[in-house]
């Protein structure tokens, strides 16, 4: 049987600085231009953003009278076209105008704004644009936040995935040249150079997620991860079948073991540049650890039909810590980084794992296994005992769609989380909360305990409600008692409709937030760094 082989796939836009106004960037076919709403007292009015005047004396169309008459209210998101048949006598490429709402200008409405610029400025040449000038505050700091915010929003929203035949049905804007005050030129392009970044993870984790099981399967991750080590100058490592066996991941081998496709564990290692080998033993170091179910059917307590539609994206967790790693050097992380992905698919077949079966973790620690349908928490355990024993991590993360309680209860918008550190959990909050991927904390509630106990195992995967709770204090057992944050993605593991920068899909969520995080000068400044919490 010939393996599938995966289509040629859309690139993201490329993006540029210029210290021109739109109007005078020749060779782009289309420009956009804000709208914000006018003054409070006239919900009628809206105003028109930086080279407005240039654009509207070089097509002679009265765009604020255009505006008005298609009601626009400068609401974020809204898009007006206008028609340029004949160009201008400076552009003569120049066949549209795209006037943008971007609402009060905060970073969050300029990633907004820029997702409906892609949308609309889809199998286009080239865009010129002014809308991140339109920030409140003109300091570089505020720019740099203005321009990651609608350089991710437009990469994102121009989001393609196709495996069709004839290729995919639209294609991304190629190039968006972004006008930029003089003054600002030199402090932007390194925060433009971040974005492309961030943005290019939440494309590559949601891409890595988007993928069909009949290609993506454990080893496939496995060589994607080996591809990225190789392009972002990491160390790898994998763990197959033989490995995994001899040295004791009793929950990545118990998941695995019905798929004709054998499980893997994969390891990637990031020190910052130009940091010797002695020198890197004193940073900080954080464990990243991502949920690499390829396909969940369930196993024997299986899924419904209409809940195992989606399951090909039940490794977002997996992606998004790949699509990190791969980025890390891009945003300057100053602190080593540990990746580590147990990839399995979740099968059916005579070797499955039965209800009732006991597994022995890395490390010793047991579990009856009364559900098959929660092997999430299986395979991560492995790999969250593995990091804290072995690679004395100063801070451990997982990260994974884990259960369906965390949609239950926070719809899909917000993803939930857990931390053990205050300052942890506060770090991401914020981190998600800029990163447009927000985030809310859960409690680790102790008294919950008895409900993951077992009568004849350490511990009981088939623990009862409240599920994302009881999920994470079964996996809290497994972290050496480290500073660790365990996010619950699966509230936003699906878009069900185009919502800003989210497309139709598997969502790739967590990537920037994580990026965001681990970019910061001292992403570990105000956490509990003490080898472990009495």
């Amino acid at each position: 049987m010939t393996d599938p082989v995966l289509p040629s796939q859309v690139s993201p836009p490329e993006f540029a600085l210029s210290e021109l106004l739109p109007a005078a960037i020749v060779g782009v076919d289309t420009v956009a231009l804000p709208v914000l709403p006018g003054p409070a007292d006239d919900e009628t009015a809206v105003l028109l953003g930086p080279g407005a005047a240039d654009v509207i004396d070089a097509i002679d169309v009265d765009l604020l009278a255009v505006a008005e008459l298609r009601r626009m209210t400068g609401a974020v998101g809204e898009v007006v076209e206008v028609p340029v048949p004949v160009g201008t006598a400076a552009n003569p490429d120049l066949r549209l105008v795209l006037l943008v709402g971007v609402g009060a200008a905060r970073p969050v409405d300029l990633r907004r704004a820029g997702a409906a610029l892609a949308r609309a400025a889809r199998d286009r040449a080239a865009v010129a644009t002014s809308i991140p000038a339109v920030a409140p505050d003109d300091d570089a700091a505020a720019s740099g936040d203005a321009l990651e915010a609608f350089v991710t929003g437009t990469m994102l929203g121009a989001f393609e995935f196709h495996w069709r035949s004839t290729g995919p049905e639209r294609q991304p804007v190629r190039q968006v040249v972004i006008a930029t005050p003089p003054d600002l030129l030199d402090a932007d392009q390194p925060a433009l150079e971040r974005a492309i970044a961030i943005g290019g993870a939440g494309w590559r984790s949601r891409m890595l997620a988007t993928v069909p099981s009949n290609l993506k399967n454990p080893a496939w991750l496995a060589a994607q991860a080996e591809q990225i080590a190789e392009a972002a100058g990491l160390e790898v490592r994998i763990w197959d079948e033989a490995d995994l066996a001899r040295e004791g991941f009793g929950g990545i081998i118990g998941v695995g073991q019905a798929s004709a496709t054998p499980p893997r564990l994969i390891r990637l290692d990031y020190t910052p540049a130009g940091v010797s080998a002695r020198a890197a033993k004193k940073l900080p170091h954080v464990v990243l650890v991502g949920k690499g179910i390829t396909f969940d059917t369930g196993g024997l307590s299986i899924k419904p039909g209409p809940s195992m539609v989606s399951m090909k994206r039940d490794m977002t967790g997996g992606a998004v810590v790949l699509a990190t790693m791969a980025a890390l050097a891009d945003v300057g992380c100053a602190v080593r980084v540990t990746g580590l992905v147990p990839a399995a698919e979740n099968a059916i077949s005579g070797t499955a794992i039965r209800p009732g079966d006991v597994i022995r973790h890395w490390g010793g620690r047991t579990t009856e296994v009364n559900n098959t349908d929660a092997e999430g928490r299986l395979v991560l355990a492995d790999a969250l005992a593995y990091a804290a024993a072995e690679l004395a991590p100063t801070v451990l993360v997982d990260i994974a769609t884990l259960t369906g309680a965390m949609k239950v209860a926070l719809g899909q918008q917000v993803g939930g989380f857990f931390a053990t550190d205050d300052g942890l959990a506060a770090a991401l909050r914020e981190a998600g909360e800029h990163a447009g991927e927000p985030v809310w904390r859960f409690p680790l509630y102790a008294g919950y305990e008895d409900r993951i106990a077992s009568k004849i195992a350490d511990a009981d995967n088939s623990s009862g409600a409240p599920q994302a709770i009881t999920a994470a204090l079964f996996l809290q057992h497994f972290t050496g008692g480290l500073p660790w944050a365990h996010l619950d993605i699966a509230s936003v593991g699906d878009v069900e409709k185009e919502l800003h920068e989210w497309t139709v899909g598997p969502s790739g969520f967590g990537a920037r937030l994580l990026l965001t995080w681990l970019g910061r000068a001292e992403p570990l400044a105000g956490i509990d760094t003490e080898e472990k919490k009495k």
